[in-house]
């Protein structure tokens, strides 16, 4: 918990400064323009605050450490580009209406889902980006959801009670009514969930057995970086965007791992993260995804892979390995991946 400091000899403690809405470790700060707005507003109405504090010195401190985690929230701050989000499926920024409730999808500082504003890390946000009018998702423990319109274009939020409780393992870490914490805005369960702590996942009924198969990651709220043709850093997109039909260039790593007989017996891959080498990315991804933390892989060759959504080039490398490591996925569109290397 954070404190402002106190004078050696003070009588009177310098009061707790409540945290900043929950931001997962590692994820961006996204905002909308809206967002943006409203944090430069807050850091105003602090600065003034502070002035009118004068020699009060406990009051003073209290209002700084609070300036300070704003600003630091302001500084992080990414404003995401709405114009560019595909306007049929859900992603940042969007407005939704599903089961008959209209929400927004916003940062985790603008989240109220007393006003309809749902957190882009909540459980339920989640589960929603990705998907289109028509879908339907299934939560354990939770109500089925139906995503009836999505929409890049105002509409009206539902306004939702939150005296009633939440299932604390998806309520998460910003409800309102304890500044330490952050909502994670989901509709009533109609029972709890077993088997899940206090995190920021949330799961599916189709993924509830424990799964042994590599899955490709897909994250449309995730930048990655965009390169020219010998791969050097041009620029940035989210992952929606560099995979709508533009043909952005962005890297990818592509994992062989070869037996002792030189047979090829199994096949990965990862988008490269935005500020990552290839080999960073790779090697981070088979120690934490595949427990090879003692093995170098080799470069065999690089290429540019062209499909019908998307344009990647390709960082294709080789381990050698007798390790029983994940099951690869079965299918044309797994191993079309692959074609080329």
């Amino acid at each position: 918990m954070s404190r402002a400091f106190t004078k050696e000899g003070d009588q009177e403690e310098i009061p707790r400064v409540p945290l900043r809405a929950y931001l997962p470790e590692g994820v961006p700060n996204y905002v909308t323009k809206e967002g943006l707005a409203a944090l430069n507003e807050e850091l105003k109405k602090l600065e003034a605050e502070h002035a009118k504090a004068g020699d009060n010195y406990i009051m003073s401190n209290f209002i700084e450490a609070k300036m300070k985690l704003l600003i630091s929230r302001i500084n992080s701050a990414v404003e995401v580009d709405l114009s560019k989000a595909n306007k049929e499926t859900v992603s940042f920024g969007a407005w939704v209406r599903y089961n008959g409730r209209v929400v927004r999808i916003v940062g985790v500082d603008e989240a109220d889902i007393s006003k309809g504003l749902l957190s882009f890390v909540s459980p339920l946000a989640k589960a929603m980006t990705g998907k289109k009018a028509g879908d339907v998702i299934e939560l354990k423990g939770a109500e089925r959801i139906i995503v009836e319109v999505v929409s890049y274009e105002p509409m009206e939020l539902t306004q939702m009670a939150v005296d009633r409780p939440l299932s604390s393992s998806l309520r998460g870490r910003n409800d309102r009514s304890d500044p330490h914490s952050s909502i994670m805005d989901f509709p009533p369960l109609t029972e709890e969930p077993s088997g899940c702590e206090h995190n920021d996942e949330i799961v599916l009924s189709s993924h509830v057995e424990e799964t042994h198969q590599f899955e490709p990651e897909v994250n449309p709220m995730q930048f990655l970086p965009i390169v020219n043709e010998r791969g050097n850093i041009v620029g940035r997109a989210l992952y929606m965007e560099l995979h709508g039909g533009n043909k952005m260039l962005h890297p990818v790593a592509h994992l062989h791992v070869v037996n002792g007989k030189g047979e090829i017996t199994k096949r990965y891959w990862w988008h490269v993260a935005f500020g990552d080498t290839p080999e960073k990315t790779l090697k981070r991804k088979m120690s934490k995804v595949l427990g090879l933390s003692e093995v170098k892989p080799k470069l065999k060759r690089q290429y540019i892979r062209e499909a019908k959504n998307e344009r990647e080039l390709v960082y294709v490398f080789t381990v050698v390995s007798e390790e029983d490591l994940l099951e690869t996925p079965e299918g044309k569109d797994y191993t079309e991946v692959f074609e080329k290397d």
